[in-house]
């Protein structure tokens, strides 16, 4: 049900980014501060870090577990990123939409496009650009979650990882993190309005008029 009282389809919200650009940051904000978005939970292969948890940030499963999900078509997209595989399991994403509730993806360029040609009516993407190339290896630092070596490769990988922005409905460069909540909210609050989205728009207008 949307704000308005009108039945409506959820959405698919694809934050991405480079990593240490922000979108795992917004992506918690938003979710603090908005009861009817629920974050897909991704499956992964890589290893839990010492912050994660099972069940709550990733599921966390072995190689031969996950191939056996992409085998059965049970993934939405899955990508390999830096040497790990990632997916989206299909079915509770499709159970949210249906029942209007709206889906935060955390996820790199290639999941993104995968979802864009498996639900393009359902997707809206947002790309999430650092102010600076300074600033995104500052970030990486302070994360203090991966050795020199990663936060190396990261770095050198930027560049092709930003090379893909304009595949995004819309860019928000992070210099504030507030400020880019607050687009992304704003973002999140029209979408939720667009005609198709409501499909209850049809019922309530024959009303309207009946009552005239």
């Amino acid at each position: 049900m949307g704000g308005n009282g009108i039945r409506r389809r959820g959405l698919m919200l694809v934050l991405s980014s480079p990593s240490g650009a922000g979108k795992t940051t917004i992506s918690r904000l938003l979710l603090e501060s908005d009861d009817n978005l629920a974050l897909s939970i991704s499956v992964t292969t890589r290893p839990k870090r010492p912050d994660e948890v099972d069940g709550r940030d990733y599921r966390f499963v072995d190689p031969a577990a996950f191939a056996k999900m992409r085998q059965a078509g049970e993934l939405l997209e899955n990508a390999q990123v830096f040497g790990y595989d990632y997916g989206t399991p299909l079915a509770p994403v499709e159970s949210a939409l249906a029942e209007g509730r709206d889906v935060l993806f955390d996820i790199d360029w290639q999941g993104a496009r995968q979802l864009v040609d498996a639900a393009p009516n359902d997707l809206v993407s947002i790309f999430i650009l650092p102010p600076s190339s300074a600033e995104l290896h500052a970030r990486l630092r302070r994360r203090a979650q991966d050795p020199d070596d990663v936060v190396a490769e990261r770095m050198r990988r930027a560049p092709d990882e930003i090379s893909h922005w304009n595949e995004f409905n819309f860019v928000v460069v992070n210099r504030d993190i507030q400020e880019s909540v607050g687009s992304v909210r704003a973002i999140l609050a029209a979408e939720r309005l667009r005609r198709e989205r409501q499909i209850g728009l049809p019922d309530f207008v024959r009303r309207l008029c009946e009552d005239l």
